[in-house]
This record gives structure tokens, C-alpha cells and sequence, in this order.
């Protein structure tokens, strides 16, 4: 990426991704602050006050990817979406960190896409843990996590299960353990860990010790819940 953020001196010194998007937002009428921070692929714009994030990623040629938009709120990734129209991608960010909602940023540029669990977010915040879960699980619909579908399997096995539901999930490298504490989750694992990519296999491991490899996701996280201490959770 290069280090060619958006200067303080004028318009001229701006990154040509975010004067492309001012020069589109007068053009169209609408009001879009100031991004916070501007490079050659990135622009993004914040709202201490209220929370809320805009990251514009202009199109990549070389991947064949267009603009791509995310919307951050209460603290979590609820929306986000792929076009080609500058003027769309103008249109949703302006709408966003002008204070409106998801239903209505959909509605101005409706390329964004959010699930129903970011509706319920938006309206009344979900306890810490779902959230957790709910944000991974969503990243399946997002470049470039869509790549790994069996990272995703994984996930949506382990959500399947009540007492796994109730701990908080880790991920590294796409490996997947869960934790008793939402303050330090990785200080306080529980249970075995499941890799989901080893040798095109899900293998369970407990401290660095195979102990199986199944064909699915399921049959893994099976076993990881049989092994679980009695008890076990919440995350605290």
C-alpha cells in the first residue's frame, strides 16, 4: 500500500481515491465528511462521537474486484457490499455516517447487504458472546474469507451445538478452540482445538497431540463437546 495518506494542505494534496469521491459527492448533492485517513486502496471515515466507520476499497484491476464498502456500528461489522458505481459507493457512505440506519442505507444504495442478526445489533445490542459468534460466522460473505468454506463449516458446526454456543470462539490460522472468559479468551481455552485444514481433513488436537482427523466438521466438534469438562460455561 503506499504511503500517500490525505494531506492537510488542500485538495490538491489529496489521495486520488478520496478526491474521486468528494468530486462524486458534489456532484450528486449529498454531504460526506472529511475522510479520517486516505491511501492509494483504502479511504476510511469515522464518527467518534457515535461510533460508526465507513472503509472504502477502490477497485482493484489486477483481481478484477470493484469498490468494495464497509459499515461498522455499535461496535461490530454490520454491512458491506461490492459495486462498480462510484456513485453508489458515495451514496451508502454518506447515508451511513449521516446517522442513517441499515434499513435505509439498503434502500439509497442497494448493493449493501447485512444479515438479520445486524438488524437486531442495530437495534438493541447483542450480548457480547453472540456477537462474537455472529461476526464470524458473517465473514463467509466477505472478500477474502469467502475463499475458506471449510473454516466456515467449522463454525457453523460448532454454533450448532448449545454448550459450545455459550463460550467465546477463537480463531488462529483458521484453527478454532473456545474460551471460558470474554475479557481474555485466549488466556482461558477450553476443550481441544480443531484444525480444519489438515490434509484436507478436520483434525482434533490437545496440546499438540493428534487425537483424530473425520471427514466433517460435525464429527470433530462432536468430539471436541464430548470431551468438555462438566459445567462448562458460560464465558464469563
Amino acid at each position: 500500500m503506499a504511503d500517500s495518506s490525505v494531506g492537510l494542505g488542500g485538495e490538491d494534496d489529496e489521495v486520488p481515491a478520496a478526491a474521486l469521491l468528494r468530486r462524486t459527492a458534489g456532484e450528486l448533492g449529498v454531504v460526506l465528511p472529511a475522510p479520517s485517513g486516505a491511501w492509494e486502496r483504502i479511504v476510511e471515515f469515522d464518527d467518534p462521537g457515535t461510533g460508526r466507520r465507513a472503509v472504502v476499497n477502490p477497485p482493484d484491476p489486477d483481481r478484477g474486484r470493484p469498490y468494495q464498502v464497509r459499515l461498522t456500528g455499535h461496535g461490530a461489522p454490520l454491512a458491506g457490499g461490492l459495486t462498480g458505481e462510484v456513485a453508489e459507493v458515495v451514496t451508502a457512505t454518506a447515508a451511513w455516517m449521516g446517522g442513517a440506519n441499515l434499513v435505509a442505507v439498503a434502500a439509497a444504495a442497494p448493493f449493501v447487504r447485512f444479515r438479520d442478526w445486524a438488524l437486531a445489533h442495530e437495534r438493541e445490542r447483542l450480548d457480547e458472546v453472540e456477537l462474537t459468534w455472529m461476526i464470524k460466522l458473517d465473514r463467509v460473505h466477505h472478500p477474502p474469507y469467502d475463499r475458506h468454506p471449510r473454516a466456515h463449516a467449522l463454525l457453523a458446526a460448532a454454533y450448532a451445538q448449545p454448550v459450545l454456543r455459550r463460550l467465546v470462539p477463537v480463531n488462529s490460522h483458521f484453527n478454532l478452540w473456545f474460551s471460558t472468559s470474554r475479557a481474555q479468551p485466549w488466556t482461558a481455552r477450553v476443550g481441544e482445538v480443531i484444525d480444519p485444514n489438515h490434509e484436507g481433513r478436520y483434525a482434533v488436537w490437545s496440546s499438540g497431540e493428534l487425537l483424530s482427523c473425520f471427514d466433517t466438521a460435525e464429527e470433530a466438534v462432536a468430539l471436541v463437546v464430548a470431551g468438555l469438562p462438566e459445567g462448562t460455561g458460560p464465558a464469563r
